[in-house]
């Protein structure tokens, strides 16, 4: 039955049609036409027109691509927005309460928004926040400039959720468990991310005393510091730094007491440079964590915090007065590697960049929104001798930094 009644249509459609059935094909062809046409112009939700994709790239791993949030600038908002929290957030380091200090223009930190080139960046949602990750520990690793990120994330929880208790996993500097969602966050302070410590020469001699070596740190860089060598097996979400304390002379003087790698228990030979020891370390600490987290735990490697020292570095006069945010020449002046007072964040992600690739870990970029931000560090509300243009006031800076880690963490896990 089949083969035959596909003969009979085949034979139907060669014979030529009548004028009058041939008409009614026509007209029947042509509204089923209009109606399609008219569905998908109602209906662009299903049929999204080319040029609408265009208007409004989207910024959803469920829309297909992700935005990047490090590309951008700074908007001011017509009126100031509601704080995220406020000055007397007992986690803000009394240096870095910039409001709370009477910066002059601590309140005015509030009114920018970061504002990427081609999508929305929200800001954080705390009660979001709290539902979507209940149940995990978060890790912040590095030095005092992700303290700094540690605590704004820890003051913007608590405006939503005061149950917390002040709690420390193995290692860690801080910690606070949020008690109605069982979220813990704790930050592991380190310096470098590898062991260090003072070395100074043997009486029974060896190749550094060889080499004329009196003095000087010794650097593992196969050792992870103790104060977060068992995080990776503890948090389930991992936000590491490091970079300041390498390009520190005052710390590691190149004469007096210079950084010596040590590599499996033995100096590396020649001695190698900072900017050697450092991918070095890199690599090893990468590989320790990636070898001791699950498949299922999100890695984050933040790019350098810059600083702004005009007019000198942090031990010379220099200062950080500015009010507003510098606009691109003036940053590309500033930060020109030529410019060695603040030539140490891109150095700093060059090698981040070169050694990050192919791993399993996701690169933070935040250094183009706070290569922007000369105005807002704490200056000289810091309260030290000298004027801190490091370290980042609170509120302000870092709450964008954790509105861009966020949304790239839910980027990848999915809305």
């Amino acid at each position: 039955m089949a083969a035959r009644g596909t003969t009979k249509r085949a034979s139907a459609v060669a014979a030529p049609p009548s004028c009058s059935c041939f008409a009614r094909f026509v007209f029947l062809a042509s509204f089923l036409l209009l109606v399609a046409l008219v569905y998908s112009a109602a209906s662009p939700s299903i049929i999204p027109r080319y040029d609408d994709r265009l208007k409004d790239p989207p910024a959803r791993r469920g829309d297909r691509l992700t935005c990047n949030y490090s590309d951008g600038s700074w908007i001011p908002e017509p009126e100031t927005v509601p704080s995220r929290y406020d000055h007397t957030c007992k986690e803000i380091f009394k240096g870095w309460n910039c409001i709370g200090n009477r910066k002059i223009n601590g309140r005015d930190l509030l009114r920018w928004r970061w504002q990427p080139s081609r999508c929305h960046l929200p800001r954080l949602d705390p009660l979001r926040f709290l539902h979507r990750f209940r149940d995990s520990n978060i890790g912040f690793v590095g030095d005092s400039l992700n303290r700094n990120m540690f605590a704004s994330l820890v003051c913007m929880l608590r405006s939503a959720s005061g149950e917390v208790r002040k709690w420390r996993p193995a290692g860690a500097d801080r910690g606070f468990t949020f008690l109605n969602y069982n979220l813990t966050i704790a930050y592991h302070r380190t310096n470098l991310l590898v062991q260090y410590g003072r070395w100074s020469a043997s009486d029974l001699g060896g190749p550094l005393e060889l080499r004329g070596y009196k003095q000087g740190y010794r650097v593992d860089v196969d050792v992870p510091e103790r104060s977060w060598a068992e995080a990776p097996g503890f948090h389930h979400i991992l936000i590491f730094n490091t970079g300041h304390w390498w390009w520190a002379p005052s710390k590691f003087d190149p004469v007096q007491s210079p950084m010596l790698f040590f590599e499996n228990g033995l100096p590396l030979l020649p001695p190698v440079t900072p900017e050697i020891g450092f991918s070095l370390a890199l690599r090893h600490m990468i590989l320790y964590v990636e070898r001791r987290t699950t498949m299922d735990t999100m890695k984050f490697f933040r790019t350098q915090s810059p600083r702004h020292f005009e007019g000198g570095d942090w031990n010379l006069g220099g200062s950080c007065r500015r009010t507003q945010p510098l606009l691109p020449h003036e940053v590309e002046e500033l930060f020109s590697t030529k410019n060695a007072t603040n030539a140490e964040a891109r150095v700093i992600n060059r090698h981040l960049y070169e050694v990050l690739h192919g791993t399993s870990f996701h690169i933070l970029d935040i250094t183009r929104m706070s290569e922007l931000r000369a105005d807002a560090h704490p200056s000289t509300t810091g309260g030290k001798m000298h004027e801190d243009c490091m370290h980042w006031c609170l509120p302000g800076l870092t709450d964008t930094w954790n509105d861009a880690f966020v949304a790239t963490l839910e980027d990848h896990l999915g809305n």
